[in-house]
């Protein structure tokens, strides 16, 4: 309004009642108009803090949580936010500062999940982080499954007739009449 009233040629103080602004604020709009054109009036305001993480710290704090914490030289089998957080903050090769509320977010923003922490002891298996090194790597190749394999159950429903075994009688029976 301020551009198409100013082309009219309004005065600064006419346009200003009309927008309900001030008058050094209208003059701010037109001279922007004429120095930038139409991009100025699409300013692309950003609300809120700036941004205190980048993408490349996002994409560390990610890759950090799907790593076993033992992969990284930490005495724990799981991660639990807390922790992430304290690893990610005094991490000597790259510090990245962020809550805990602000990592849930991230975690689940990626779809990484937690396990609760479990009391009983880590698996004796030698094999064990040469097992987890392949799943690792088969579940970064695969992310989605390509095959699920789930066992069939039938339903039964228990209004229709059955046919007992063993009774000797070729016709459906039902199960509490007598033969």
């Amino acid at each position: 309004m301020i551009i198409m009233a100013s082309s009219s040629g309004t005065p600064v103080p006419a346009i200003a009642r009309l927008v309900a602004a001030d008058e050094d604020t209208v003059r701010d709009v037109v001279h922007v108009f004429n120095e930038r054109g139409l991009a100025a009036l699409d300013p692309q305001w950003a609300g809120g803090r700036p941004r205190l993480i980048s993408d490349d710290d996002i994409a560390f704090v990610v890759s950090t949580a799907t790593t076993r914490p033992g992969a990284l030289g930490r005495p724990f089998t799981h991660w639990s936010v807390r922790k992430l957080a304290a690893y990610l903050s005094n991490n000597p090769d790259r510090r990245v500062r962020v809550s805990r509320e602000r990592l849930r977010q991230l975690l689940r923003e990626h779809r990484v999940s937690f396990q609760r922490t479990r009391t009983w002891k880590e698996s004796h298996d030698p094999d064990k982080e040469t097992k987890l090194d392949r799943i690792e790597e088969v579940t970064s190749k695969f992310p989605k499954p390509v095959l699920r394999v789930r066992p069939v159950r039938a339903g039964v429903d228990p209004a229709l007739p059955r046919q007992h075994l063993g009774c000797g009688c070729p016709k459906l029976c039902t199960p509490h009449a007598t033969c």
